[in-house]
């Protein structure tokens, strides 16, 4: 299974973030619905020709690019997004993380309010990057589970369909943006882009309300593994699991034997890239990613 998305595009970036971001400006979602948001319908047609001259002058990028990554992968995709609304698209960011509070307690946070200056409405998006796990259930049903098998894509899309999109009902929240001069309604926005990782049998598991379109790997248990080739495997860390890697030396194969130890005896999921060489350029490019769990998963 393919998990590339564009890598020609996307490889032709040096800089990390900006690769991420290229990534971020087409990856499909992992959720059907009315509203889901689309970057690619309001997206300048010269994107990347914008995101190449970012690439090839630093200086001239949004300084949001240049800050060092943070260790949560969800912090770092808001910063991500937040160049594509402001810098990209052009679009006001009218609040941002905004807790609502109700009697001194925190009962939730609205992400992004924004001016769609294209549609000329105010918009609430709510986002997230997901990573899941098919497991066929005995009843025949299939889960995707997170690598922290206590997040689950059923769970995740009911939380941001019937109760993350739904914040700007509250009474709570309508103070809120009154206090900040924005009247509603506003328009509700998700936007889950992610891989769905698919065990070695791809046929046991069905993707049932995901978009056919998704980005795929595979997930595999150590022990099967530690008895594959994984010479051309290299591992893939935080904020990298974020579009297609590359990289201009061979994969170490020692540092993924590693790798695979730690999986097994600290009981840690990792991701991996399988990594296959351009033979014109010499450089290694990402072909497909695989996750691999403890047996004890999930």
């Amino acid at each position: 299974m393919n998990a590339n998305l564009a890598p020609g595009l996307i490889n032709s970036y040096q800089t990390p973030a900006i690769r991420h971001l290229a990534w971020l400006c087409q990856a499909p979602q992992l959720m059907r619905s009315p509203i889901t948001f689309e970057p690619a319908q309001y997206l300048p047609s010269n994107y990347p020709d914008i995101l190449n001259a970012w690439d090839q002058d630093t200086d001239a990028a949004p300084p949001l690019l240049s800050e060092p990554p943070q260790r949560r992968l969800g912090f770092y995709f808001e910063r991500l997004y937040q160049v594509l609304l402001e810098d990209l698209l052009g679009w006001p960011i009218l609040l941002k993380n905004q807790q609502i509070q109700s009697s001194g307690r925190t009962i939730g946070e609205l992400d992004f309010v924004v001016h769609n200056t294209k549609d000329d409405r105010i918009e609430h998006h709510e986002i997230a990057i997901k990573f899941y796990l098919g497991v066929s259930e005995l009843a025949g049903s299939t889960l995707w589970y997170g690598p922290n098998a206590r997040d689950r894509l059923d769970m995740k899309t009911t939380s941001l369909l019937e109760q993350q999109s739904r914040r700007t009902q509250l009474p709570e929240t309508l103070a809120l943006l009154s206090e900040s001069h924005i009247t509603g309604p506003l328009t509700p926005r998700i936007f889950m882009p992610g891989y769905l990782f698919y065990p070695d049998d791809p046929q046991a598991v069905t993707p049932d309300y995901v978009p056919a379109e998704h980005l795929r790997g595979r997930w595999v248990y150590v022990r099967d593994a530690k008895a594959q080739d994984t010479s051309c495997w290299a591992v893939l860390e935080k904020p990298h699991w974020i579009g297609n890697w590359f990289q201009s030396e061979q994969p170490d194969t020692a540092h993924t034997l590693e790798a695979l130890e730690r999986v097994e005896s600290k009981s840690i999921p990792q991701l991996f890239a399988i990594m296959r060489q351009n033979l014109q350029t010499g450089s290694w490019v990402e072909a497909d990613r695989v996750f691999v769990v403890p047996g004890t998963w999930p």
